[in-house]
């Protein structure tokens, strides 16, 4: 093995002198270290998209929501509130209500989703952060006061600097008759004061309505009824026995008790998806830029024809001879790679720090975001070797049959 590893590096290092293979083995390892380089970059930009679309979700998806099993509310009373506020591993609970609303001022309509939330809605979820103008709380005194997704606040024309400026919403009356001769009962309405505005992405902005969830509750004629509640877990708990936990209650045996993965289940396979085709691009560029490797380990073996002869009549068997170019091949894609490797890295940690790149358009981040992994870094490393190992195998067969025939005799 001393002498394999001796003879490994010495191939490594080459000749002195000007020779074509030392050339052709530094081309396929700058090969191998663009296509790593390129591996690492792009998993971590997807890694730092994927941290911002999960940091979106936040602020409207809880950790674990509870929804009814049919129709759109349920009730959920104290004595319930306290079983599950005594799981062990829950840290606060928020009880919602919401359905479509329209929406009606003198310049536009539209319809949205009215959310009605009590204050510990802005414990449960994320929502503070993006708030873009005016307060991140609403009351009921002296009115009813509302958070408006950016869009909405577009569209109606509405801002929080504007002490008169109210949002009206209506919702159809289903305790209502005789409309033939009053039209007018066939809605409730709700006059709203917007104070705040919020900024997340346009599936929320365009969508939703925060209100306080007396009023709501009211104007869609459901008290003391909610459609969901919404929880928030203590730091490091698993969000899975916390739903076997909250299954076994006889409170939840109509309920549909889902985890933040659950709830964008779809959303989530396809990023992860999204991210490893990616992945597999990247491999198959890797494994053509390794047909530069195996041609340069080719050359090497008919240069070194007369030591694998004297390696022979030494004794050396042929696996041994086998694994002195299967080594030099993961050597050489090994370099290459944590070559490429290393300016990635540099290039994620520069991009981190000094935020070169920028995005084009109205986003809620100016630049692209990264987030590197120790889990991609492994599986790079992983990759580079078995492309290594692959593009060393045909030459280290060949290596058997590329004696010298002037010393073949000798054994």
């Amino acid at each position: 093995m001393t002498i394999i590893r001796q003879l490994v590096w010495r191939y490594f290092k080459g000749k002195r002198s000007v020779n074509v293979v030392p050339v052709l083995g530094r081309i396929s390892m700058v090969a191998i270290a663009v296509g790593s380089c390129a591996l690492i970059v792009l998993l971590s930009v997807f890694n730092g998209f994927d941290d911002l679309v999960k940091d979106l979700y936040k602020a409207f998806y809880p950790e674990i929501k509870i929804t009814p099993k049919q129709g759109k509310f349920f009730s959920f009373t104290p004595i319930e509130r306290q079983q599950t506020k005594s799981i062990k591993g829950i840290e606060a609970i928020a009880s919602t209500i919401e359905d479509n609303v329209l929406l009606n001022n003198e310049k536009e309509q539209m319809v949205a989703t009215l959310k009605g939330v009590d204050n510990n809605y802005f414990k449960v979820n994320g929502i503070k952060q993006f708030i873009y103008d005016g307060i991140d709380t609403v009351s009921t005194q002296p009115e009813p006061t509302a958070l408006l997704g950016l869009f909405i606040a577009d569209q109606m024309g509405l801002t929080t600097k504007d002490a008169f400026a109210k949002l009206t919403v209506y919702y159809p009356n289903t305790h209502s008759s005789n409309l033939a001769l009053n039209p007018t009962n066939a809605f409730q309405s709700l006059a709203l004061v917007p104070t705040g505005v919020f900024r997340v992405q346009d599936e929320f902005d365009r969508k939703y309505i925060l209100a306080p969830i007396a009023s709501v509750q009211n104007l869609l004629l459901q008290e003391g009824k909610y459609s969901a509640i919404e929880i928030k877990l203590k730091p490091n708990v698993d969000a899975i026995k916390i739903v076997g936990a909250l299954s076994s209650l006889d409170c939840y045996k109509n309920c549909n008790i889902e985890t933040r993965y659950q709830q964008n289940r779809t959303m989530y396979m396809v990023m992860q998806t999204e991210k490893w085709a990616v992945y597999t691009i990247l491999l198959l560029v890797l494994l053509i830029a390794s047909f530069n490797m195996v041609g340069a380990l080719t050359m090497l073996v008919l240069e070194k024809r007369k030591d694998i002869a004297i390696l022979r009549v030494m004794g050396a068997q042929k696996s041994s001879i086998n694994s002195i170019f299967i080594a030099e091949g993961v050597l050489w894609a090994l370099v290459g790679g944590l070559f490429g490797m290393g300016i990635g890295l540099a290039l994620c940690y520069g991009q981190i720090h000094f935020q070169w790149l920028k995005l084009q358009g109205a986003f809620i981040i100016d630049t692209y975001p990264v987030a590197i992994r120790w889990e991609d870094i492994l599986v790079v490393i992983i990759t580079v070797i078995v492309v290594g190992f692959l593009a060393a195998i045909f030459p280290a067969l060949k290596s058997t049959r590329a004696e010298d025939p002037t010393l073949k005799s000798a054994y």
